[in-house]
């Protein structure tokens, strides 16, 4: 090994979290290097956040338009799907990192391409692609943001079936003549509506009782019906036994538990993530390689004072924007505590501490129709011991959601903290409806009191007049 390079802080991964901590510390004024073994930029930025929602915006925009007077007839055709994989190539830079790169030297980042591995207190080893090895020594901290990647369940004939994971899903340059999705969640609903509505015959395949499970009943039942009504498979309470694909390139065959087979023309397997940790030296600091990552509300990991962990891989919420949100309160943090600026504001909504991740998450899920979320839902705050009762609307029901798509269906729930009348979750299912969750979860995160509420007005007729609709149904 060559002798340390030291840095201030040294982030191992260059996916959004890490980036979002580059950008903390460079602003802080401490020097900063960041490895990354793949395109800076991570994840989202190549396999999944970017290319999936570029090829989900033309199926939506289509979809509201074909619920619009005068407007449906002229959009009744199917999608360009030469132009839209032309777009969403262009939204991931063509799988290539220049512009990326070009803004963290921008910063004064210094950039280690290869793969690093922690290397005892404070260090990170880093193995470039031409062989070559550098150490990193960190005064101040070593931030892990290696992210996660999705299983592959270990079933007979998975291996040779060489089934599609998102990665594949997203950067697919033409549809499959029939496409198999196991599994109900994030990934399973978005890749079955893009694909469905780019000209494949998707079945979907789901263990449980529903789709999307982690939100309110409601919203993975509204999804399944519009799946179906566009001509998808949706099947619940099936588990897939193996697999068999007929030579190289021939098709895939499904095999179900009771012998029932499907077959089609890729698999796509969307049945979770596991953290990238297997070979990051976690050994060499007395944590377990392959796991994930346990921290603290300030992202710290517990008994390692110089050690951090943003995004994916601490389990806390495996959500890019909650990455970055976990980036930016580490870096408040190792900036504070290189500055000697203690003690910390870690109380719940301090400065020093991601709250969020546990009190008011949000996600949105971009299918047709959306669905969206944050906090708890009923069952989960029943669960947690608060008091609480749901309070429910038809979204369709409100003027502007009609004037927004003939036929508009949908509805919105916000659960209601009794004692402290605040409300503690909120989600919406519908057209658009991705676009009404920031004021939610301003709502959540803010613990606004419902009568405050009641003076936020909204416009009327946009369908954030659905805020009304609760409120009064709350007040009865």
């Amino acid at each position: 090994m060559s002798e340390a390079v030291e840095y201030d802080v040294v982030v191992l991964g260059g996916g959004p979290a890490g980036e979002n901590v580059v950008d903390r510390t460079r602003a802080a004024g401490l020097s900063t290097a960041l490895v990354e073994s793949e395109l800076v930029g991570g994840e989202c930025s190549y396999w999944a956040c970017i290319p999936s929602k570029a090829l989900l915006r033309p199926v939506l925009a289509r979809a509201d338009a074909r619920r619009v007077p005068g407007l449906a007839g002229a959009v009744a055709g199917p999608l360009d799907a030469e132009a839209v994989f032309a777009h969403r190539d262009y939204w991931t830079g063509n799988w290539k990192d220049d512009g990326q790169i070009d803004w963290l030297e921008s910063v004064g980042a210094h950039v280690y391409r290869g793969h690093g591995r922690l290397y005892g207190v404070r260090k990170v080893a880093v193995t470039s692609p031409e062989g070559e090895h550098h150490v990193l020594s960190a005064r101040h901290a070593v931030v892990v943001a290696t992210g996660t990647r999705a299983v592959i369940p270990d079933l007979p004939g998975m291996a040779d079936a060489r089934p599609w994971t998102s990665r594949e899903a997203t950067s697919a340059q033409a549809p499959p003549g029939r496409l198999l999705i196991v599994g109900g969640s994030v990934v399973a609903v978005e890749m079955a509506t893009a694909w469905q509505a780019l000209g494949s015959r998707v079945t979907l395949l789901v263990r449980g009782s529903g789709l999307l499970p982690r939100m309110e009943p409601f919203a993975g039942e509204l999804v399944a019906d519009a799946l179906r009504e566009a001509g998808a498979v949706v099947r619940t309470g099936v588990a897939v036994e193996s697999v068999v694909r007929d030579g190289s390139t021939g098709p895939v065959t499904v095999v179900l538990e009771g012998g029932e087979t499907l077959e089609g023309d890729e698999l796509l397997m969307a049945t979770g993530r596991t953290p990238r940790t297997e070979d990051i030296g976690l050994d060499t600091v007395g944590l377990t390689p392959g796991g994930w990552i346990a921290v603290d509300d300030s992202c710290r990991v517990p008994g390692i004072d110089w050690l951090y962990a943003v995004g994916d891989v601490n389990h806390r919420a495996l959500l890019t924007h909650q990455g970055k949100y976990q980036a930016r309160i580490a870096g408040s943090v190792i900036a504070a505590r290189a500055a000697g600026n203690t003690p910390l504001d870690t109380g719940r909504w301090g400065a020093h501490a991601a709250t969020a991740d546990t009190d008011a998450l949000p996600q949105a899920v971009f299918t047709d129709p959306e669905a969206a979320s944050v906090g708890l839902t009923l069952a989960e705050a029943e669960r947690a011991g608060h008091r609480v009762r749901s309070v429910d609307h038809d979204l369709g029901k409100v003027s502007g959601a009609g004037l927004y798509a003939d036929g508009y269906r949908g509805r919105a729930r916000m659960v209601v903290d009794l004692d402290r009348e605040i409300l503690l979750g909120v989600t919406f299912v519908g057209p658009g409806a991705a676009e009404l969750l920031h004021a939610a979860t301003i709502a959540v995160a803010g613990e606004v009191p419902i009568e405050r509420l009641w003076h936020a007005v909204p416009a009327f007729p946009t369908i954030s007049e659905i805020w009304l609709r609760l409120l009064e149904a709350h007040r009865g």
